[in-house]
């Protein structure tokens, strides 16, 4: 049979006690002196014990009452702290913070990120997961993605941080000057990193599009692109090497541009995170930091 009473009655019993009277308890919780009593008094009935003495000058416990009070009341402290912790993380800049992000995007665009703002928030921690694999964001209780493209996840946001796109390198040599059309790399000793084949690249003046399928002269394959860039530097192949990547080691003299008026199209790096109202107040403040800084 289900009782008349509620956890809530329960609750104004351990409050009356904690409180010492009925007048201190209805104002803390503010609920009328009568409404208080009347609780208190179904309460008893339902469980068909006495619970409280009362006189005119103060309440106290029956032996039963005790026994009610010592269970219950260590329960509501419980329940109180919880909801004190929850209020906190909604409210607090305090907590961790699961990220997923792309090894090496996640290092060249995130690193310095995620250091100023652990050093702005102290009591925040970061759970960071360095991976090229596709983990599966929800089952692992992710709370902010980085990925390249924008891959379409039901519920997520996604915002876009920055486009990058992949080009032709190697190291500085004569005869990559004669290089004028895609087709002529096949002849190239070339160094390959898993998932960026085929090398697809379109003409910025012409839009000419032009997919070079890795087959043949293939000196080295990784699935590290810190890896692939060494090696493109030590002179073992020519590659197709995200401009982020590049862009500075030509820049520096390290690495030449082979076909600059080829490159992929724009691939979006993007930051994922779940599409709900009540995001805590530690995440939604990591979100901002990295939006204010792609911006």
């Amino acid at each position: 049979m289900m009782p008349n009473y509620s956890l809530d009655d329960l609750r104004y019993f351990c409050t009356i006690v904690k409180l010492g009277s009925f007048k201190k308890a209805s104002e803390s919780l503010n609920l009328s002196l009568s409404t208080l009593s009347r609780r208190i008094r179904l309460l008893e009935q339902t469980l068909q014990l006495t619970l409280l003495n009362r006189d005119a000058h103060r309440v106290t416990l029956t032996h039963t009452g005790e026994l009610y009070y010592a269970r219950y009341c260590k329960l509501f402290e419980e329940v109180d702290a919880i909801e004190q912790a929850l209020s906190d993380e909604k409210q607090q800049p305090k907590g961790k913070i699961r990220i997923s992000a792309p090894i090496y995007m996640g290092k060249h665009f995130l690193s310095a990120i995620f250091c100023d703002f652990l050093l702005l928030y102290p009591e925040i921690q970061l759970d960071l997961r360095f991976s090229n694999d596709l983990i599966d964001i929800e089952k692992k209780g992710i709370d902010i993605a980085f990925r390249v493209r924008n891959p379409a996840i039901d519920n997520w946001v996604i915002r876009e941080l920055k486009l990058t796109h992949n080009i032709i390198c190697g190291r500085p040599n004569q005869t990559t000057h004669l290089i004028t059309h895609p087709e002529q790399l096949e002849e190239q000793p070339k160094v390959i990193c898993f998932g960026l084949a085929p090398w697809q690249l379109k003409n910025k003046l012409t839009n000419e599009v032009y997919n070079v399928e890795p087959k043949k002269h293939i000196r080295l394959e990784v699935d590290e692109i810190q890896m692939m860039k060494h090696a493109v530097e030590s002179g073992v192949g020519i590659s197709y090497i995200p401009d982020y990547i590049a862009l500075p080691l030509i820049e520096s003299g390290t690495l030449e541009r082979i076909l600059p008026d080829w490159q992929s199209a724009g691939q979006p790096f993007s930051m994922l995170y779940r599409d709900r109202k009540q995001i805590p107040h530690r995440v939604r403040l990591l979100i901002d930091y990295t939006l204010q800084h792609f911006s």
